[in-house]
């Protein structure tokens, strides 16, 4: 199994898996998962058949698990007191087509026990919340995927939960539908809540989520941040890209230094470099910057994304 990253522990810690298993008769959906939801916006990703869509359902109490334990807000996922505390999107679309969206929004908040007037007043804030409030009296067979998304959105905020968990959220949405709900998915970190996000779209991960949850073959690989994931792989070069006005003399001076593994000169004033030891080589270079001896115009990691990050997890994954 691959180390994990060390979970960050200035934020509230809303849910918690601890050594949970999950079998289906003699199969095994995941295998002794731990890790923590904090604050922020976690992002879920792997390959299918990973275990994502099983560690969903014994988050949102689901599926109660064969071994170990999950808790929301110090409940077991599987209690009621938990389910007040999580709001679920799922992937599939399950509605009264011939409801409007207002009219399913609060039909599901007065199933959380809210009387009716508290369940208007619940559902204009969730539909405000998702921008649909001028379009939530069309019934939900005449609305888009992105309109119907949102009205997801909302059932699932009515209540206004600590913990939003959205499977395949911005699957088969436009881009434009696509950065409101990222804006979305933000504004709710930003006051305090827990927002994961299963997805299979790796690069609008780097922008969204904060903390980065990778599973393969039913388990956790690795849990972090993508640069603390990325520092976890030694054996991978990091791929850097430095502007600089006069690359030939400073490149003249790089491929002396042991970090340096390989060095092109792109163009006039750029140099593609793979590095080791990153911390060492940063280290030195921001020295010999600040002593004037060199000048960076532009510095860039070119590999510290969902995308290539997934990569570097699961190729070291398949030597387990």
């Amino acid at each position: 199994m691959i180390h994990t990253a060390p979970a960050n522990t200035g934020r509230r810690v809303i849910a918690e898996f601890q050594g949970t298993t999950k079998w289906y008769g003699p199969v095994i959906g995941v295998n002794d998962v731990s890790f923590r939801i904090t604050a922020g916006v976690t992002g879920l990703l792997g390959p299918n058949g990973a275990g994502k869509t099983t560690l969903i359902k014994l988050l949102t109490g689901h599926l109660h698990p064969s071994l170990g334990s999950v808790t929301v807000c110090g409940h077991s996922a599987r209690a009621a007191a938990a389910k007040r505390h999580i709001g679920y999107c799922p992937e599939a679309d399950t509605f009264y087509e011939e409801m409007s969206g207002r009219r399913f929004v609060q039909t599901l908040a007065r199933l959380h026990g809210m009387t009716r007037q508290e369940a208007i007043e619940a559902t204009e804030r969730a539909l405000e919340e998702v921008g649909m409030t001028d379009r939530a009296h069309r019934t939900l067979k005449g609305c888009s995927k992105g309109m119907r998304q949102r009205i997801k959105l909302a059932q699932a905020l009515v209540h206004d939960p600590d913990l939003l968990v959205v499977d395949e959220p911005l699957n088969g949405v436009d881009p434009v539908g696509r950065q409101v709900l990222m804006d979305l998915f933000n504004r709710l970190a930003e006051r305090g809540k827990a927002v994961l996000v299963s997805s299979h779209i790796l690069d609008e991960m780097d922008e969204l989520a904060e903390q980065i949850v990778f599973m393969g073959r039913g388990r956790v690989l690795a849990v972090g941040s993508l640069a603390e994931i990325r520092d976890l792989f030694d054996d991978h070069p990091l791929k850097v890209r430095i502007g600089c006005p006069d690359v030939r003399t400073f490149a003249a001076q790089l491929v002396t230094w042991p970090h340096v593994q390989s060095l092109e000169i792109s163009s006039e004033t750029e140099l593609a470099l793979q590095i080791t030891r990153p911390d060492d080589f940063f280290k030195k270079l921001a020295t010999l910057a600040s002593a004037g001896d060199i000048q960076v115009d532009r510095l860039e990691t070119t590999d510290i994304t969902a995308e290539a990050t997934f990569q570097y997890v699961m190729a070291a994954a398949a030597r387990f």
